[in-house]
Protein backbone atom coordinates (compact mmCIF):
# COMPACT_ATOMS: atom_id res chain seq x y z
CA UNK A 1 0.00 0.00 0.00
CA UNK A 2 1.60 3.87 -1.00
CA UNK A 3 0.72 7.29 1.03
CA UNK A 4 -0.11 9.99 -1.37
CA UNK A 5 2.38 12.50 -0.58
CA UNK A 6 0.72 16.04 -1.82
CA UNK A 7 3.24 18.01 -3.78
CA UNK A 8 3.41 20.91 -0.92
CA UNK A 9 4.25 18.42 1.25
CA UNK A 10 6.81 16.48 -0.77
CA UNK A 11 8.81 20.17 -1.19
CA UNK A 12 8.77 20.64 2.75
CA UNK A 13 10.41 16.94 3.18
CA UNK A 14 12.95 18.09 0.19
CA UNK A 15 13.63 21.50 2.37
CA UNK A 16 13.95 19.44 5.59
CA UNK A 17 16.39 17.19 4.15
CA UNK A 18 18.55 19.85 2.55
CA UNK A 19 19.04 21.34 5.42
CA UNK A 20 20.17 18.37 7.57
CA UNK A 21 22.59 17.39 4.44
CA UNK A 22 23.46 20.89 5.15
CA UNK A 23 23.94 21.17 8.62
CA UNK A 24 25.38 17.53 8.87
CA UNK A 25 27.86 18.52 6.04
CA UNK A 26 28.97 21.87 8.22
CA UNK A 27 29.04 19.59 11.53
CA UNK A 28 31.98 17.02 9.60
CA UNK A 29 33.74 19.94 8.76
CA UNK A 30 33.91 21.77 12.00
CA UNK A 31 34.63 18.07 13.26
CA UNK A 32 37.82 17.84 10.83
CA UNK A 33 38.99 20.66 11.82
CA UNK A 34 39.14 19.81 15.39
CA UNK A 35 41.45 16.66 14.31
CA UNK A 36 43.64 18.85 12.46
CA UNK A 37 43.76 21.20 15.45
CA UNK A 38 44.75 18.31 17.64
CA UNK A 39 47.70 17.25 15.34
CA UNK A 40 48.98 20.45 15.98
CA UNK A 41 49.02 19.88 19.87
CA UNK A 42 51.41 17.36 20.18
CA UNK A 43 51.04 16.55 23.25
CA UNK A 44 47.90 15.89 25.16
CA UNK A 45 47.44 14.81 28.62
CA UNK A 46 43.66 13.57 29.87
CA UNK A 47 43.32 13.32 33.62
CA UNK A 48 40.57 11.36 35.30
CA UNK A 49 40.28 9.69 38.74
CA UNK A 50 37.94 10.01 41.67
CA UNK A 51 39.60 12.12 43.61
CA UNK A 52 42.62 14.95 43.14
CA UNK A 53 41.55 15.88 39.49
CA UNK A 54 41.94 19.10 39.90
CA UNK A 55 44.85 19.40 42.04
CA UNK A 56 46.89 16.80 39.73
CA UNK A 57 46.26 19.08 37.30
CA UNK A 58 47.15 22.22 38.90
CA UNK A 59 50.52 20.96 39.65
CA UNK A 60 51.31 18.75 36.86
CA UNK A 61 50.72 22.45 35.14
CA UNK A 62 52.79 24.46 37.21
CA UNK A 63 55.66 21.81 36.86
CA UNK A 64 55.32 22.23 32.93
CA UNK A 65 55.17 26.07 32.84
CA UNK A 66 58.72 25.82 35.47
CA UNK A 67 60.21 23.79 33.13
CA UNK A 68 59.59 26.24 29.98
CA UNK A 69 56.80 23.63 28.48
CA UNK A 70 53.80 26.12 26.18
CA UNK A 71 51.10 24.52 28.39
CA UNK A 72 47.59 25.10 28.79
CA UNK A 73 45.50 23.69 31.41
CA UNK A 74 41.90 23.24 31.94
CA UNK A 75 39.99 22.17 34.97
CA UNK A 76 36.58 20.65 35.44
CA UNK A 77 36.83 20.68 39.22
CA UNK A 78 34.98 23.28 42.03
CA UNK A 79 34.85 26.10 39.47
CA UNK A 80 35.93 25.21 35.98
CA UNK A 81 39.02 27.37 34.55
CA UNK A 82 41.10 27.86 31.65
CA UNK A 83 44.42 28.09 32.64
CA UNK A 84 47.49 29.92 30.03
CA UNK A 85 50.73 29.74 29.66
CA UNK A 86 51.74 32.17 31.82
CA UNK A 87 49.69 30.67 34.38
CA UNK A 88 47.18 33.52 34.95
CA UNK A 89 43.99 31.76 34.81
CA UNK A 90 39.81 33.05 33.57
CA UNK A 91 36.48 31.27 35.07
CA UNK A 92 34.88 28.83 32.51
CA UNK A 93 30.98 30.55 32.29
CA UNK A 94 28.32 28.06 31.83
CA UNK A 95 24.59 28.88 30.65
CA UNK A 96 23.00 25.46 31.28
CA UNK A 97 24.09 22.47 32.10
CA UNK A 98 28.36 21.07 31.99
CA UNK A 99 28.51 19.89 28.45
CA UNK A 100 31.34 18.07 26.20
CA UNK A 101 31.00 20.11 23.93
CA UNK A 102 33.30 22.65 26.21
CA UNK A 103 36.40 20.56 25.25
CA UNK A 104 35.94 21.77 21.64
CA UNK A 105 36.38 24.89 22.31
CA UNK A 106 39.51 24.26 24.95
CA UNK A 107 41.11 22.25 22.16
CA UNK A 108 40.57 25.84 19.98
CA UNK A 109 41.59 28.07 22.08
CA UNK A 110 45.10 25.77 22.96
CA UNK A 111 45.81 25.96 19.13
CA UNK A 112 45.72 29.48 18.70
CA UNK A 113 47.62 29.51 21.55
CA UNK A 114 50.37 27.31 20.15
CA UNK A 115 49.95 24.98 22.87
CA UNK A 116 52.96 22.64 23.00
CA UNK A 117 50.85 20.43 25.50
CA UNK A 118 46.99 20.02 26.70
CA UNK A 119 46.36 19.11 29.59
CA UNK A 120 42.51 18.63 30.41
CA UNK A 121 40.86 17.51 33.74
CA UNK A 122 38.00 15.09 32.12
CA UNK A 123 34.61 16.46 33.00
CA UNK A 124 32.64 13.66 31.91
CA UNK A 125 30.91 10.91 34.26
CA UNK A 126 28.92 8.57 32.17
CA UNK A 127 31.03 5.76 30.76
CA UNK A 128 29.65 6.84 27.29
CA UNK A 129 30.58 10.31 27.93
CA UNK A 130 34.45 9.55 28.93
CA UNK A 131 34.84 7.18 26.26
CA UNK A 132 33.26 10.13 23.04
CA UNK A 133 35.42 12.12 25.52
CA UNK A 134 38.70 10.93 25.06
CA UNK A 135 38.12 8.93 21.36
CA UNK A 136 36.48 11.76 19.60
CA UNK A 137 37.39 15.32 21.71
CA UNK A 138 40.79 14.84 23.52
CA UNK A 139 42.13 11.38 21.50
CA UNK A 140 45.11 12.06 24.60
CA UNK A 141 48.84 10.72 24.14
CA UNK A 142 48.98 10.69 27.62
CA UNK A 143 46.80 9.49 30.67
CA UNK A 144 46.25 10.00 34.18
CA UNK A 145 43.79 8.31 36.57
CA UNK A 146 44.86 9.50 39.90
CA UNK A 147 42.77 6.67 41.97
CA UNK A 148 39.74 4.61 42.14
CA UNK A 149 37.03 5.39 44.61
CA UNK A 150 33.26 5.02 45.77
CA UNK A 151 31.74 7.37 44.35
CA UNK A 152 29.04 7.84 41.25
CA UNK A 153 28.30 4.68 41.57
CA UNK A 154 24.77 5.24 40.20
CA UNK A 155 26.35 5.97 36.73
CA UNK A 156 29.54 4.58 36.71
CA UNK A 157 28.80 1.18 38.96
CA UNK A 158 27.07 -0.72 40.34
CA UNK A 159 30.30 -1.73 42.08
CA UNK A 160 33.98 -0.22 42.29
CA UNK A 161 35.11 -2.61 40.27
CA UNK A 162 32.62 -1.34 36.99
CA UNK A 163 34.23 2.23 38.24
CA UNK A 164 38.21 1.18 37.81
CA UNK A 165 36.93 -0.07 34.68
CA UNK A 166 35.13 2.69 33.40
CA UNK A 167 37.45 5.41 33.87
CA UNK A 168 39.92 3.48 31.91
CA UNK A 169 37.86 4.86 29.22
CA UNK A 170 39.75 8.29 29.25
CA UNK A 171 43.41 6.31 28.57
CA UNK A 172 44.99 6.85 25.55
CA UNK A 173 45.55 4.53 22.51
CA UNK A 174 49.00 3.21 22.25
CA UNK A 175 50.13 5.84 24.09
CA UNK A 176 51.41 6.27 28.49
CA UNK A 177 49.51 6.45 31.69
CA UNK A 178 50.48 7.01 34.70
CA UNK A 179 48.09 6.67 38.24
CA UNK A 180 48.63 5.91 42.29
CA UNK A 181 45.79 3.64 42.68
CA UNK A 182 47.21 0.65 44.20
CA UNK A 183 44.22 -1.55 45.56
CA UNK A 184 42.67 -1.38 41.39
CA UNK A 185 46.06 -1.36 39.56
CA UNK A 186 45.72 -4.75 38.11
CA UNK A 187 42.36 -4.17 36.97
CA UNK A 188 43.29 -1.03 35.49
CA UNK A 189 46.47 -2.35 34.17
CA UNK A 190 44.22 -5.14 31.99
CA UNK A 191 42.34 -2.64 30.65
CA UNK A 192 45.56 -0.31 29.42
CA UNK A 193 46.66 -3.00 27.69
CA UNK A 194 43.71 -3.71 25.70
CA UNK A 195 44.15 -0.15 24.82
CA UNK A 196 47.50 -0.87 23.67
CA UNK A 197 49.05 1.45 26.57
CA UNK A 198 51.59 1.07 29.34
CA UNK A 199 50.33 1.94 32.80
CA UNK A 200 53.31 3.30 35.65
CA UNK A 201 52.37 2.82 38.72
CA UNK A 202 53.71 5.80 41.09
CA UNK A 203 54.62 5.45 44.96
CA UNK A 204 53.80 8.60 46.96
CA UNK A 205 56.48 7.22 49.27
CA UNK A 206 59.01 8.27 47.17
CA UNK A 207 57.90 12.14 48.14
CA UNK A 208 59.29 13.01 51.39
CA UNK A 209 57.45 15.22 54.03
CA UNK A 210 59.82 18.23 53.47
CA UNK A 211 59.45 18.46 49.83
CA UNK A 212 55.02 18.54 50.76
CA UNK A 213 55.82 21.67 53.05
CA UNK A 214 56.33 23.74 50.38
CA UNK A 215 52.83 23.95 49.64
CA UNK A 216 50.23 26.72 51.16
CA UNK A 217 47.87 24.14 51.13
CA UNK A 218 46.92 20.73 52.38
CA UNK A 219 48.31 18.67 49.45
CA UNK A 220 48.52 14.51 48.61
CA UNK A 221 51.23 12.87 48.06
CA UNK A 222 49.73 10.58 45.43
CA UNK A 223 48.79 13.63 43.55
CA UNK A 224 52.35 14.84 43.98
CA UNK A 225 54.16 11.89 42.81
CA UNK A 226 51.84 11.59 39.34
CA UNK A 227 52.43 15.10 38.88
CA UNK A 228 56.35 14.49 39.22
CA UNK A 229 56.20 11.19 37.59
CA UNK A 230 54.62 12.78 34.75
CA UNK A 231 56.95 16.30 34.53
CA UNK A 232 59.90 13.93 34.69
CA UNK A 233 58.56 11.78 31.68
CA UNK A 234 58.38 15.12 29.64
CA UNK A 235 62.34 15.70 30.69
CA UNK A 236 61.52 18.25 33.53
CA UNK A 237 63.54 17.60 36.66
CA UNK A 238 62.72 16.90 40.34
CA UNK A 239 63.54 20.67 41.82
CA UNK A 240 62.10 22.46 38.56
CA UNK A 241 59.20 20.40 38.93
CA UNK A 242 58.57 21.40 42.62
CA UNK A 243 59.12 24.46 42.43
CA UNK A 244 56.54 25.11 39.61
CA UNK A 245 54.18 22.77 41.70
CA UNK A 246 54.75 25.01 44.90
CA UNK A 247 53.87 28.15 42.12
CA UNK A 248 50.77 26.99 40.88
CA UNK A 249 47.23 28.00 42.09
CA UNK A 250 45.04 25.52 44.14
CA UNK A 251 41.64 24.63 43.21
CA UNK A 252 39.01 26.70 45.33
CA UNK A 253 37.69 23.41 46.40
CA UNK A 254 41.28 21.90 47.66
CA UNK A 255 41.55 20.64 51.64
CA UNK A 256 42.76 23.42 53.64
CA UNK A 257 42.39 24.03 57.47
CA UNK A 258 40.74 27.19 58.80
CA UNK A 259 42.17 28.21 62.68
CA UNK A 260 39.38 30.22 64.36
CA UNK A 261 41.06 31.36 67.59
CA UNK A 262 38.08 32.25 70.07
CA UNK A 263 38.34 33.13 74.11
CA UNK A 264 37.14 29.90 74.93
CA UNK A 265 39.07 27.64 72.88
CA UNK A 266 40.69 27.09 69.21
CA UNK A 267 38.20 25.62 66.29
CA UNK A 268 40.31 23.92 63.32
CA UNK A 269 37.84 23.37 60.27
CA UNK A 270 38.87 21.19 57.41
CA UNK A 271 37.31 22.01 54.36
CA UNK A 272 37.12 17.78 52.82
CA UNK A 273 33.91 18.68 50.78
CA UNK A 274 35.65 18.30 47.54
CA UNK A 275 36.66 14.66 48.78
CA UNK A 276 33.30 13.69 48.48
CA UNK A 277 33.50 10.25 48.45
CA UNK A 278 33.19 7.77 52.25
CA UNK A 279 37.08 6.59 51.56
CA UNK A 280 38.75 9.46 51.18
CA UNK A 281 36.97 11.52 53.48
CA UNK A 282 37.92 8.41 56.32
CA UNK A 283 41.50 9.35 55.30
CA UNK A 284 41.23 13.04 55.90
CA UNK A 285 38.86 12.68 59.19
CA UNK A 286 41.72 10.03 60.72
CA UNK A 287 44.29 12.68 59.83
CA UNK A 288 42.52 15.67 61.05
CA UNK A 289 41.73 14.01 64.33
CA UNK A 290 45.09 12.69 64.42
CA UNK A 291 46.73 16.30 63.98
CA UNK A 292 44.09 17.88 66.34
CA UNK A 293 43.35 15.38 69.37
CA UNK A 294 40.54 17.63 70.92
CA UNK A 295 36.72 17.53 70.56
CA UNK A 296 35.91 16.60 67.07
CA UNK A 297 32.78 16.67 65.20
CA UNK A 298 31.81 15.14 61.75
CA UNK A 299 30.31 17.66 59.74
CA UNK A 300 27.64 15.81 56.23
CA UNK A 301 26.69 18.46 53.96
CA UNK A 302 23.47 16.49 52.32
CA UNK A 303 21.56 17.65 48.90
CA UNK A 304 18.04 16.05 48.09
CA UNK A 305 19.62 15.10 44.25
CA UNK A 306 22.92 13.24 45.46
CA UNK A 307 20.62 10.02 46.80
CA UNK A 308 24.03 7.56 46.67
CA UNK A 309 25.86 9.97 47.93
CA UNK A 310 24.31 10.46 51.04
CA UNK A 311 23.90 6.51 51.53
CA UNK A 312 27.56 5.92 51.35
CA UNK A 313 28.11 8.34 53.41
CA UNK A 314 25.52 7.34 56.14
CA UNK A 315 27.28 3.82 56.56
CA UNK A 316 30.42 5.10 57.87
CA UNK A 317 29.09 7.40 60.13
CA UNK A 318 29.57 6.38 63.72
CA UNK A 319 31.15 3.34 62.37
CA UNK A 320 34.71 4.10 60.43
CA UNK A 321 33.95 7.58 61.25
CA UNK A 322 33.41 8.13 65.22
CA UNK A 323 33.08 11.67 66.11
CA UNK A 324 32.40 13.28 69.48
CA UNK A 325 29.29 14.99 67.57
CA UNK A 326 27.77 14.44 64.04
CA UNK A 327 26.40 18.01 63.06
CA UNK A 328 24.40 16.76 59.76
CA UNK A 329 23.03 19.50 57.37
CA UNK A 330 21.04 19.98 54.46
CA UNK A 331 18.49 18.02 52.89
CA UNK A 332 17.35 15.31 53.74
CA UNK A 333 18.96 14.78 57.61
CA UNK A 334 16.47 12.41 58.88
CA UNK A 335 18.01 9.65 56.79
CA UNK A 336 21.40 10.20 58.15
CA UNK A 337 20.17 10.72 61.68
CA UNK A 338 18.20 7.89 62.34
CA UNK A 339 21.12 5.91 61.61
CA UNK A 340 23.15 7.13 64.08
CA UNK A 341 20.48 6.56 66.79
CA UNK A 342 20.01 2.81 65.57
CA UNK A 343 22.96 2.43 66.20
CA UNK A 344 23.25 3.69 69.71
CA UNK A 345 25.12 7.92 69.29
CA UNK A 346 23.01 9.44 72.35
CA UNK A 347 20.67 12.48 71.29
CA UNK A 348 22.84 15.07 72.32
CA UNK A 349 25.64 13.87 70.07
CA UNK A 350 23.33 14.28 66.87
CA UNK A 351 23.12 17.89 65.60
CA UNK A 352 20.13 17.84 62.63
CA UNK A 353 19.86 20.50 61.00
CA UNK A 354 17.52 20.20 57.67
CA UNK A 355 17.49 22.99 54.97
CA UNK A 356 19.66 25.61 57.77
CA UNK A 357 21.36 28.91 57.16
CA UNK A 358 24.84 28.69 56.62
CA UNK A 359 25.23 30.77 59.74
CA UNK A 360 22.81 28.63 61.65
CA UNK A 361 25.56 25.44 60.76
CA UNK A 362 29.12 27.36 61.82
CA UNK A 363 27.32 28.42 65.36
CA UNK A 364 26.09 24.96 65.59
CA UNK A 365 29.35 23.72 65.59
CA UNK A 366 30.98 26.59 67.37
CA UNK A 367 28.75 25.25 70.99
CA UNK A 368 30.95 22.34 71.57
CA UNK A 369 34.44 23.98 71.64
CA UNK A 370 34.54 22.74 74.85
CA UNK A 371 38.41 24.19 74.89
CA UNK A 372 39.36 23.15 71.94
CA UNK A 373 37.53 21.31 68.92
CA UNK A 374 38.04 20.34 65.31
CA UNK A 375 35.46 19.63 62.84
CA UNK A 376 35.79 17.96 59.30
CA UNK A 377 33.41 18.97 56.31
CA UNK A 378 32.59 15.91 54.21
CA UNK A 379 29.81 15.15 51.69
CA UNK A 380 28.37 18.30 48.84
CA UNK A 381 30.77 21.26 48.12
CA UNK A 382 27.85 23.04 45.87
CA UNK A 383 25.62 25.61 47.56
CA UNK A 384 25.44 25.21 51.39
CA UNK A 385 28.59 23.38 51.76
CA UNK A 386 30.43 26.80 49.72
CA UNK A 387 28.59 28.81 52.18
CA UNK A 388 29.64 27.62 55.48
CA UNK A 389 33.74 27.20 53.88
CA UNK A 390 33.28 31.17 53.05
CA UNK A 391 32.00 31.91 56.76
CA UNK A 392 34.69 29.90 58.43
CA UNK A 393 37.17 31.43 55.91
CA UNK A 394 36.49 35.10 57.17
CA UNK A 395 36.41 33.95 60.88
CA UNK A 396 39.78 32.88 60.50
CA UNK A 397 41.19 35.93 59.23
CA UNK A 398 38.92 38.06 61.99
CA UNK A 399 41.05 37.27 65.02
CA UNK A 400 40.21 36.45 68.49
CA UNK A 401 36.78 36.43 68.43
CA UNK A 402 34.27 36.32 71.59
Amino acid sequence: MFFHVAPEDMYVMGVVASVFTIFTGIEVVRYQRHLARLKEIPHRVHINGARGKSSTTRILGGALRRGGKPVITKTTGTMPRFIFPDGHEIPIFRAGKPNIIEQLKVVKKAHELDAHILIAECMAVTPEYISCLEDRVIKGTLGIITNVREDHLDVMGPTVYDVAVNLCRSLPRNGMAFTAEKKWFSVMQEEARKRGTKLIQCDPDGITDEEMEGFSYIEHKENVCIALATAEYYGIDRKTAFLGMYEAEPDPGVLREYTVNRKDGTFYFFNALAANDPDSSTMIWNNAIKKRPVTSLALLILRPDRVQRTESFVQILGEKLKADYYVIAGSPVSFAAEKLRSIGVSEDRIIALEEPEPQTVVDAMMAHISGGAVAVAMGNIVGLGTNVVNLFEEQSKTGVLE
